[in-house]
């Protein structure tokens, strides 16, 4: 019986035509399946179902997911990504370099009321300063990079801010993975910032996640944020930040939506 697939054409670029054709002939899709992003059950004979196929440096893995959840489309990950660790990449290509002592972009997830509404974000806060890839000088141009990129400056948190297309919030097998960019030359997604190792996130916020199919990214420079241990602390530490003008932030769809 004919299988509820789809199959995009970057996939089927990536596998084939004659694989796609016995995908979508349910010669080699399973019938039930773990959804990729939510984790919970799935039935390509019952409901219509998303392929995405993983690429790493040598291998591939073919995943399924919701189409409620992701669409079908091609995500480039690292080799340790596809084995289960993940570890941070160096952002020669991204349009934030690490400063010479390697800073670290830490990624903390919480739910941030907005006009009466919970929305799930990422605090995103480096280790250290962050310069321009190849500048010699002391400084920091981590928020003038990013906006550069698109991300819009706050002075106060008040609503959602606008989404920045062509970044995605990469959910997979129920955990955050990594923050994509936009690929050189209208690429594929690239890794902006990865985690180490799949970041567990809380039920409420992938629940505010998939209701909202986007993530409120939250950037500020070395020393602005902190490790807050509750959402209440990380909000004060960001209205902090953004009335003293050291806060961007951007809409970033789920998975490259």
């Amino acid at each position: 019986m004919p299988r509820m697939l789809d199959v995009s054409d970057d996939v089927r670029a990536e596998i084939g035509d004659e694989e796609a054709d016995r995908l979508l002939a349910g010669e080699n899709a399973p019938g039930s399946y773990d959804c990729t992003s939510c984790r919970t059950p799935g039935d390509s004979e019952q409901e219509h179902t998303s392929t995405v196929l993983f690429i790493g440096d040598e291998t591939a893995v073919l995943a399924f997911a919701h189409a409620t959840c992701l669409p079908s489309q091609v995500v480039q990950v690292t080799e340790e990504q596809l084995q289960g660790a993940v570890r941070s990449i160096a952002a020669e290509e991204g349009p934030v370099a690490p400063a010479p002592e390697q800073a670290v972009l830490g990624v903390t997830s919480g739910l941030v009321l907005i006009s009466g509404e919970l929305h799930p974000a990422l605090v995103v806060e480096p280790t250290g300063p962050i310069v321009r890839p190849g500048s010699t000088a002391a400084g920091d141009d981590f928020l003038p990079l990013l906006i550069e990129q698109g991300f819009m400056p706050l002075t106060r948190i008040e609503s959602v801010p606008s989404v920045l297309h062509g970044w995605s919030v990469l959910l997979a097998m129920g955990q955050l993975h990594a923050v994509l960019q936009p690929g050189t030359g209208g690429g594929s997604p690239v890794a902006w910032w990865q985690a180490h190792q799949a970041l567990q996130v809380a039920e409420n916020w992938r629940a505010a996640a998939n209701k909202h199919q986007q993530v409120i990214m939250f950037a500020a420079p070395v020393g602005s944020i902190g490790r807050q241990p509750r959402e209440d602390l990380l909000r004060d530490a960001l209205d902090k930040a953004a009335a003293g003008g050291k806060l961007v932030a951007a809409a970033l769809p789920l998975a490259g939506t």
